[in-house]
């Protein structure tokens, strides 16, 4: 049997966590068939990002990574950073555009700013409140790629909805991401919805990430886009000391905007 890789094994462990709520080492070993050495260095790995809490012989979902995964959650946290970040977004949109929208709360906002717009745009998403949104908007067409609904969220997973990207020209999509750090790239906690994801930024000639500043330097479990993909971040302004510079260094433009919108 080959190798496995330590992302490959966290990804796997991940999965049994959301499926389970709690895992053993002992059952990890059997299952994945790897020594409980390993599974100890990967389980302490995946804590210090946050993902899981360590227990006496096994881990159980962080309650922070459990509420993360959560719409309404996500949706409530740093309201006013993602407001200002959406409308720096659709400021950089035309008449006649195709763009593509994630299922994140973000690009959520960036619908309700295009829901008061008067601009002529196709909308293809994989967020069905962000369909919803815009669905009675005059001049916009709005695409809901298929898939399956992922339970306790607003967003399509899977494989189902990929084939129509190769019939659509994507100029833009934007994207947001449970974490990015320049090592990973965008990553996300759903292996499955990431599975999309990926495909999404591959159909797309241009792709915008919308970060407010608590997802930067923050690894999840699965990346979907690595930042030589990457043309354009926008994130308010308590981006890390410095960290902007480094943005810059890797070729990748920054967008910065007030988070305070009174």
């Amino acid at each position: 049997m080959a190798k496995m890789f330590a992302s490959e094994r966290q990804k796997i462990i991940m999965d049994k966590l959301i499926d389970r709520q709690r895992v053993t080492i002992k059952e990890l070993s059997e299952e994945i068939k790897v020594s409980e050495a390993t599974l100890r260095t990967d389980l302490s790995k995946m804590e210090e990002s946050g993902l899981l809490k360590r227990t006496h012989g096994g881990a159980v979902l962080s309650e922070h990574q459990d509420s993360d995964t959560s719409f309404s959650m996500r949706e409530s946290k740093n309201r006013d950073e993602k407001s200002a970040i959406a409308k720096k977004a659709a400021e950089l949109l035309s008449n006649g555009q195709c763009i593509m929208l994630d299922a994140s709360s973000t690009a959520l906002e960036l619908a309700r700013v295009l829901r008061d717009t008067s601009i002529r745009l196709t909308v293809v998403t994989s967020g069905i409140n962000t369909a919803l949104e815009l669905n009675n908007h005059p001049d916009i067409t709005v695409i809901l790629l298929g898939g399956i609904v992922k339970r306790g969220s607003n967003s399509l997973e899977g494989n189902l909805g990929i084939s129509i990207l190769s019939k659509i020209h994507i100029d833009a999509m934007f994207t947001s991401a449970n974490g990015f750090s320049i090592d990973s790239g965008l990553t996300d906690f759903s292996v499955y919805e990431v599975e999309l994801k990926k495909a999404m930024v591959n159909a797309s000639k241009k792709v915008i990430a919308l970060l407010d500043h608590t997802k930067m330097n923050k690894n999840s479990i699965a990346s979907f886009a690595s930042i030589d993909q990457l043309d354009l971040i926008i994130t308010d302004d308590e981006l890390p000391d410095g960290y902007a510079a480094k943005l810059d260094d890797q070729g990748i433009e920054v967008l910065i905007v007030s988070g305070d919108t009174n």
